[in-house]
């Protein structure tokens, strides 16, 4: 595709920590803070599709899925149980989706400020201490509790693409095993051991496939215009930022050509409006920090 995802300049150190480790500018100015002012009860979606508003799992959420585990588990390869090892922006994204996830649960927004910054420069504030009972989202909480910093910087902090030693702590280590791990104990993966001739390895090949394949079809409806329209925002975010981690095509192997064209433009044309905030994606309930999340995502690498 000749539109969609730029070149941002990754830290080549980061990414080398987060192979063995982890397993691997600006938005436009926009409305005043609305989609994030609001009171959980004031949004769309209030208890945000499965969680109930307290942010933890309801309706049967036991098995339901966070952001992260959505976009992990679409890359894996369903019988060898890893990721793609040339897959260098998913890690970045992950720390995108701690975000946006603690935004929809109505645990963090961005600072109200008289004078409007760009969404991926805007501050992020903690509103509810609350435990969400998953521990990378709780744990990236207590981190921006005890610091104010803008959605760009929280993403690097998280990823440990900084050059600030005194907080060089922030940074989630071992992101991409604790989410597998994660998927093991809601029954979606198992896992193995596999050896790669130099060293073994935990591997987490798929166990449930009606998950992946429920997850497959949600994306496939959105992008397709086959599902519910306009699409909640979870599954907005959920595509876009599989998109950004160059893990969506994995959803589309099955469709044509075509299909396949349609579907990247149409996902193109989801991540630019919702990163700008229209007044579409206010009333699908976009938040503030999502929009500077997915602005984020629009200057990655495209390498699909």
């Amino acid at each position: 595709m000749s539109s969609g995802l730029t070149q941002r300049r990754r830290n080549a150190g980061s990414d080398n920590v987060e192979e063995h480790g982890d397993g691997g500018g600006a938005g436009a100015p926009g409305t005043p803070n609305t989609a994030d002012a609001r009171t959980p009860t004031e949004r769309p979606d209030a208890e945000d599709d499965y969680y109930d508003s307290d942010g933890k799992g309801g309706k049967g959420a036991n098995n339901k899925l966070t952001l992260l585990e959505e976009v992990l588990l679409m890359g894996l390869k369903d019988a060898q149980g890893y990721l793609s090892f040339w897959n260098d922006n998913i890690s970045y994204v992950l720390r995108g989706c701690i975000l946006i996830e603690l935004s929809l649960r109505s645990r963090v927004k961005t600072v109200m400020e008289i004078r409007k910054r760009p969404y991926p420069e805007r501050l992020i504030e903690v509103i509810d201490e609350r435990p969400t009972g998953e521990v990378l989202l709780d744990e990236a909480l207590k981190l921006m509790k005890i610091d104010q910093q803008s959605i760009t910087n929280w993403i690097d902090l998280l990823s440990g693409e900084t050059w600030n030693l005194l907080k060089i702590n922030y940074q989630l280590k071992q992101v991409r095993e604790r989410i597998a791990k994660g998927l093991v104990d809601k029954g979606v993966l198992r896992t193995e051991k596999r050896n790669f001739v130099l060293f073994d390895m935990a591997t987490h090949p798929v166990s449930d496939h009606s998950v992946k394949e429920e997850l497959i079809k949600r994306t496939v409806d959105c992008l397709l215009g086959r599902g519910p329209q306009p699409p909640d925002r979870r599954t907005i975010a959920m595509v876009c930022a599989a998109y950004a981690a160059n893990v969506l095509e994995n959803a589309l192997l099955h469709l044509s050509h075509a299909q396949r064209e349609a579907c990247f433009q149409k996902v193109d044309e989801m991540l630019q409006e919702h990163a700008a905030l229209t007044q579409k994606a206010i009333s699908a309930g976009t938040t503030e920090v999502m929009a500077g999340v997915l602005s984020v995502y629009t200057k990655m690498d495209n390498i699909l």
